[in-house]
């Protein structure tokens, strides 16, 4: 773990962690992270609310993949608050994953809500997007 230090030293402030709820999708969207094609990402505003330190604009993050390693490191550009039913093709496209469409997103997005223990078509999310500032 000694690029996760050298990397915090660099970017002081910065939390380090996995996108996603399993190992296999933590290195699949580090990948699309990497790669510039997920440039935003969304998380229930309840699991936001439960967290030590909340995200901030401007904050630095070092993306992990599946086995803990740094893949990259993001800044966050903007954040906002939108309820599931509300998420535009636009913002599905932006998250990169499966065939970008919407429908993709909507059904991917309920399935790890409701993994996560919680999901309705009017539940509230945070919406972010980032950019890629350095591929380690």
């Amino acid at each position: 773990m000694a690029a996760v230090e050298e990397l915090k030293i660099k970017y002081p402030g910065a939390d380090a962690w996995q996108v996603g709820d399993s190992p296999a999708l933590a290195s699949e969207l580090a990948n699309l992270i990497k790669k510039g094609i997920k440039t935003a990402s969304c998380g229930s505003l309840t699991s936001y609310q439960q967290e030590e330190s909340a995200p901030k604009i401007g904050s630095y993050n070092i993306i992990l993949d599946g086995q803990g390693l740094p893949v990259c490191v993001i800044r966050l550009v903007s954040m906002r608050l939108v309820r599931f039913c509300d998420v535009t093709e636009a913002f599905a496209r932006k998250e990169g994953e499966g065939d970008l469409s919407l429908e993709y997103w909507q059904r991917e997005h309920q399935r790890f809500f409701t993994r996560e223990g919680h999901f309705s078509e009017d539940m509230e999310l945070i919406a972010e997007e980032f950019e890629v500032v350095e591929v380690v």
